[in-house]
């Protein structure tokens, strides 16, 4: 009983998912029509991603490059603000959450290597601007995030047009991390940590680049998405097949169930046509709504069958990934190693975490509305 209800509490997005879909089975009795629900691309792409990146990330580049550049910085303002542009950055093509499992342990071990009066509190405000960089860095790419992957997919947008469409925000984003990392990070004096991360070899990230690269075409429509999955799969399987073991497959059958939960939607047409009117105009704000309860991932694909409204939907789920620290599932994974750590207080981190999150969803939210964009 106890290991179900630890389940429940690690997944719950997907146990919500999942009790959806049961109940949505109900009402519309499962047939053939169930595979016409599900986005097939989107599947693949996220796990095709997924295990190139942590073949990436599992060759050591991420964690030598870090390392490289922090040697040149001796106070956390400096190392802080230089964590903070890496995690803004690496997110747009590493997605948010592979960004945050590389960087998070690294800034952790980081303050092992600091003392001083401030040292908790400034632990807990780089932490949090660094996730704040990975989810606000994420939104301006297709690649950048799960639900971006499937909102492109889903609306056939090309490259320019998705990009077009979040720039203002990211770009005002990126002024409001700089001014915050200036403003708030204390001039503590910090070390490099001891324990150096080496690369392994020169063949395994070239190879996991070509992967990459090869992934890129594909979100690109330059590939077809089955002949991607037989290359990386089996490429996979020779080079390492430990990262199948790396694989979020939670994600992946989230989003299956959400495919048919808001597919068996579709079909109930006096549901489908009252949800719609309560959406209509308003998509961007039950997005970001929506995402502070149940996360941007799964708000992104129950509003994409109710609304056309593709700029709204991708301005709102990004913008609702900041908020609550379920608004946005990579916030938890810092969280996780956050409160994992000796001497950490959980309950300041939510705390500090929840003030800087709204205060930028506030100003991003108010931009949108104020239609100066």
């Amino acid at each position: 009983m106890k290991n179900v209800i630890n389940f429940i509490k690690k997944e719950a997005v997907l146990c919500i998912s999942g009790i959806l879909a049961a109940i949505s089975c109900f009402i519309v009795p499962p047939s053939p029509d169930y595979l016409e629900y599900i986005d097939f691309r989107v599947l693949i792409l996220l796990f095709c991603l997924m295990l190139t990146v942590a073949g990436i990330r599992q060759s050591g580049v991420f964690g030598a490059v870090c390392q490289a550049l922090l040697k040149k910085f001796a106070s956390v303002r400096t190392v802080g603000t230089v964590l903070v542009l890496l995690s803004f950055f690496m997110s747009m093509l590493l997605t948010n959450d592979v960004t945050l499992v590389t960087l998070v342990p690294f800034t952790l071990l980081l303050f092992k290597e600091i003392s001083g009066d401030g040292k908790g509190r400034a632990e807990i405000l780089l932490l949090v601007l660094e996730t704040a960089a990975a989810n606000l860095g994420s939104m301006l790419t297709p690649m950048g995030n799960p639900q971006n992957l499937y909102l492109y997919s889903k609306f056939g947008l090309s490259l320019t047009e998705f990009i077009g469409v979040i720039f203002p925000y990211s770009a005002l984003s990126l002024i409001m991390l700089l001014f915050s990392s200036f403003v708030f990070l204390p001039k503590l004096k910090t070390e490099p940590p001891k324990t150096e991360s080496k690369i392994q070899g020169r063949l395994k990230p070239i190879f996991f680049a070509v992967l990459f690269i090869l992934n890129m075409l594909t979100i690109l429509r330059v590939l077809d998405p089955l002949p991607l999955l037989l290359i990386i799969t089996a490429s996979v399987l020779i080079a390492d097949r430990k990262l199948f073991l790396r694989v979020d497959y939670s994600l992946l059958l989230t989003f299956v169930f959400f495919f048919v939960f808001v597919g068996n939607l579709g079909s109930i047409p006096a549901l489908s046509d009252s949800l719609q009117s309560v959406l209509g105009g308003n998509e961007a704000a039950v997005s970001i709504a929506l995402s502070q309860v149940i996360s941007n991932v799964p708000a992104a694909i129950l509003l994409s069958g109710l609304s056309d409204n593709a700029e709204a939907l991708i301005i709102g789920t990004n913008l609702g990934g900041l908020g609550t620290l379920i608004a946005s599932m990579a916030s938890l994974i810092t969280y996780k190693f956050y409160a994992a750590a000796e001497g950490s207080r959980p309950k300041k981190y939510i705390l500090i975490f929840t003030a800087f999150n709204l205060c930028y969803l506030i100003i991003l939210g108010g931009m949108y509305y104020a239609n100066l964009f």
